[in-house]
């Protein structure tokens, strides 16, 4: 290759028009109409084709046209006032004034393997990616202090295209760095920053970039440095690409580069916030540098960590959680361990369930479990889900009471409201939907609408979604060489007066794209009745690797592909931000249909209930939550669980149809004689007057705030007092404990006479305990009570102190407590022991417990 002499070409942008660029490097744009507006008018067509992303259209616009808007005194006011409103933006922080109890210094640092944030930034594939956006962006207008850290994938994720049989292809075009909204991150000296990270047998560099969130800056880790082999350029290639050895080493990038990029500019979150398990080597880069810094213990360093440390599980699926083979990580952490002078089974142990079984894999999540002070599923149910799925990490403990509390997943109405129903919320919610969206009051306004004004809007959203499908449609006829009369058609696919369900989501299995489609003619009955005609818009990508879920896709195409349905269903390669966009702006109904308990939350029905569409839901995920507000949308079954699969899949898709067959299509096709569906105009308010205020990222990163990151942040700050002395107390308090642990025995327990208990009564009962090298000060003793199933064990239960009253010697001592008989029925109680300190964030916080 010849030398090359590398130099960017800025765009040559009038003096009176810089501030376009200010715009357009902040993304807060993307969530500002009016500054959505700004763009579109400088060049419809452009817009459009360098897919909404201004630093292209900057770059791309003809120079007569920029010396034209220059002199455009209507376009220079609305540039004004764009301008204007990022400034006093920029400026404004809500949050702050909320919290005066919070600690000054209080940072937190979100790490997650995508961010969805707009359609030109393509760093995400799905839901995890969009959550995490959203995440940012209410931090950002909250005022939150936060920062985000992630990688930059050079090729993101791929693109979607059907071949002729309908067959996902995928494809991976490079992204231009240069041309999207983020830059590098320079030193004093004018170079850029750039990291060095360990792995076997030599450092890694990666460049630093900064994408401007709002107020909330997102920095991503970029291996494709000179500096490294082609191979190590390669580990920020793909999001979610490649093998196992490359999700190690993207990881390690993402958690441990992560903690190192943060260092390196001078940031020093107090709270670090872990999105799903791939960020989890996080706590181990921290250990690292604590005991590097301050001489201290391996176990001292991890109860450091530990309390500035939270979790975000979002995956109740098993294959969905990242495990390494121990003979496949051990070379990633040799030098680590002899680093810190451990072996590396201590450091494997952290991320197995049983720490004492060396045939193990090593999880991410427990990882991530293990080494955080507070965690949470995504949902109430996933919230039960995963404390079921982990309960072997706090073994013995009853599952009611693992660990693992829940945040309900929510979405940043901004981002995703129609620019028509945007307007209508001004009106009549006034400004407040926009900056309190979590207030319920906001939305009791949407009685105050007409109905008549509300269901234009919505049917003008389903016209402009029509027009985009057929756009989209036709072209990836023709990227396929379909013959004319098939492209031709393409033009007049769909009804923008016919009920139309949107069915887009990832593709995978237990998601079940096929549900709908299990009894073909009693689907085509539903769509074809000349009467109350019903269409579908389906979209969605399928992992390379998953070729069940490809064959899904093929299905369906197949299907949409009969004669008499070609105008009836319609799928929409390469699902992403802008096609999300379009479908929840526009569809009447939201389809899910989820294998319960698998959907950990879903966010999507969300957007749409947003914009006035109703939910069809398996009751799974936040549905479960969202069903009980009112009559805002349908359930489909009761959400039962099946031990058969398939009987489920048959049982639940003839409810589906039912469901449509009786009440959802005709209360659309129900109209006045104004032609208005009154009943569904109803319900479509109801549903925005019960969803949009709860299931939002505003009241999501407040109770994040309030639960966990000033909380956190607080006991953080006095446990280190002293130079962190509580800390290091506690560090060998729970050595100590753990060390003496197995030596504790409840030798005898005995109660007063249990014949003739009635509802309200009390139950004496004594314990004979031994505790051997350990104090009663480091043990809390609990009567654990509740009604037994026919097999004599628990189906609930509650429990009560014990408190000692006698020191028998020899390391026995005697309890006494009360079982309150506070349920009828076949009941029986216990005695048990667990782990107690007053610095202890829950009671199981070590795991550990006997019982008699």
């Amino acid at each position: 290759m010849p030398q090359i002499l590398k130099y960017k070409v800025a765009p040559k942008i009038p003096a009176r028009l810089s501030r376009l660029a200010d715009i357009a490097h902040n993304l807060w744009w993307c969530w500002n109409p009016e500054a959505v507006d700004l763009f579109f008018r400088m060049d419809r067509a452009l817009w459009s084709e360098v897919e909404h992303n201004p630093v292209r259209l900057l770059g791309q616009i003809e120079q007569a046209k920029m010396e034209e808007l220059a002199s455009n005194a209507s376009f220079l006011a609305h540039l004004d006032r764009v301008a204007n409103a990022l400034d006093s933006y920029m400026a404004d922080g809500e949050w702050r004034s909320r919290h005066d109890s919070a600690p000054k210094d209080l940072l937190v640092a979100y790490l997650s393997a995508e961010f969805g944030l707009q359609e030109s930034v393509k760093i995400y594939s799905g839901g995890l990616g969009i959550l995490a956006g959203d995440h940012l962006k209410a931090a950002s207008d909250l005022g939150v202090p936060l920062v985000g850290l992630g990688l930059l994938y050079r090729e993101g994720y791929f693109r979607q295209t059907l071949n002729e049989d309908g067959l996902q292809q995928e494809n991976y075009p490079t992204n231009d760095f240069h041309n999207m909204a983020i830059s590098l991150e320079y030193d004093a000296s004018g170079n850029p920053h750039v990291i060095e990270v360990p792995l076997p047998g030599r450092m890694v560099k990666a460049y630093i970039w900064r994408c401007q969130v709002g107020r909330t800056a997102l920095f991503l880790l970029d291996c494709d440095h000179e500096g490294n082999t082609p191979a190590d350029r390669n580990i920020t290639a793909r999001l979610y690409g490649g093998g196992k050895e490359t999700r190690i080493q993207q990881e390690i990038m993402l958690g441990m580069g992560g903690v190192i990029a943060l260092k390196h500019l001078g940031l020093h979150p107090t709270v670090y916030h872990i999105n799903e398990g791939h960020a989890a080597f996080m706590t181990l880069q921290r250990i690292k540098d604590l005991i590097e810094r301050d001489k201290i213990s391996f176990w001292e360093a991890v109860e450091l960590v530990r309390i500035g440390s939270i979790f975000t599980t979002h995956t109740p699926v098993p294959a969905g959680n990242d495990v390494f083979d121990p003979a496949m990580l051990a070379p990633y952490f040799h030098e680590y361990c002899q680093q810190l002078n451990i072996s590396i089974n201590a450091l494997l142990s952290l991320g197995r369930q049983d720490p004492n079984n060396s045939a193990e894999h090593f999880s991410m999540t427990v990882l991530a479990l293990k080494l955080s002070s507070a965690s949470n599923g995504v949902s109430k149910l996933h919230g039960q889900v995963a404390r079921n799925m982990w309960t072997n990490v706090w073994k013995h403990i009853p599952e009611d009471e693992v660990p693992i509390g829940s945040v309900t997943n929510g979405i940043h109405i901004p981002t995703w409201i129609s620019k028509d129903l945007s307007m209508l919320y001004d009106r009549y919610l006034g400004p407040d939907w926009v900056a309190t969206p979590h207030d319920q009051s906001v939305w009791e306004r949407i009685d105050t609408v007409p109905d008549t004004e509300l269901f234009r809007i919505h049917q003008r959203c389903c016209q402009r979604l029509v027009s985009f499908t057929r756009r989209r449609v036709e072209q990836q006829l023709i990227n396929r060489g379909a013959p004319v009369s098939e492209v031709r058609a393409a033009r007049e696919l769909l009804d923008g007066e016919t009920l139309t369900i949107g069915f887009a989501r990832r593709f995978a299995t237990y998601k079940r794209a096929l549900l709908l489609f299990k009894d073909l003619e009693r689907l085509k009955k539903i769509l074809l009745n000349p009467e109350m005609p019903v269409q579908l818009i389906i979209a969605g990508k399928a992992h390379p690797e998953d070729k069940e879920s490809k064959n899904y896709i093929r299905d369906i195409i197949h299907v949409a592909r009969e004669h008499e349905l070609r105008q009836h269903i319609a799928f929409v390669e390469d699902y992403d931000i802008n096609v999300a966009r379009y479908m929840i702006q526009g569809v009447d109904c939201w389809l899910n249909t989820p294998r319960k308990p698998m959907e950990a939350s879903g966010t999507s029905g969300m957007k749409a209930a947003a914009n006035g569409a109703l939910n069809i839901s398996i009751p799974d995920g936040w549905w479960c939550e969202a069903e009980e507000l009112g009559e805002n949308g349908w359930s489909i079954g009761r959400g039962e669980v099946y031990e058969d699969i398939a009987e489920q899949d048959r049982n639940e898709s003839q409810a589906l149809y039912e469901l449509l067959e009786q009440e959802v299509v005709p209360m659309f096709y129900d109209r006045d004689r104004e032609g208005f569906p009154r009943r569904w105009i109803a319900r479509m308010k109801t549903s925005i007057r019960t969803i949009a205020p709860v299931f939002n990222t505003y009241r999501m990163v407040m109770e994040y705030g309030d639960r966990f990151y000033v909380p956190c942040c607080q006991r953080r700050h006095r446990l280190f007092q002293q130079d962190r002395k509580l800390v290091y107390e506690l560090s060998r308090k729970k050595q100590f404990i753990a060390t003496h642990w197995p030596s504790i025995k409840i030798l005898h327990i005995e109660s007063g006479p249990t014949e003739t208990l009635c509802f309200g009564d009390a139950l004496e009962i004594r314990a004979r305990i031994h505790l051997g090298e350990l104090s009663t000060s480091d043990v809390e003793v609990e009567i654990y009570h509740g009604n037994l199933d026919y097999h004599g064990n628990f189906q609930t239960g509650s429990c009560g102190p014990m408190t000692c009253v006698s020191d028998l010697g020899n390391g026995d001592y005697l309890y006494k407590g009360v079982a309150h008989c506070d349920k009828t029925g076949y009941s029986g109680c216990t005695v048990r022991v667990i782990p107690s300190h007053p610095d202890f964030l829950n009671k199981h916080e070590m795991g550990l417990i006997v019982w008699a």
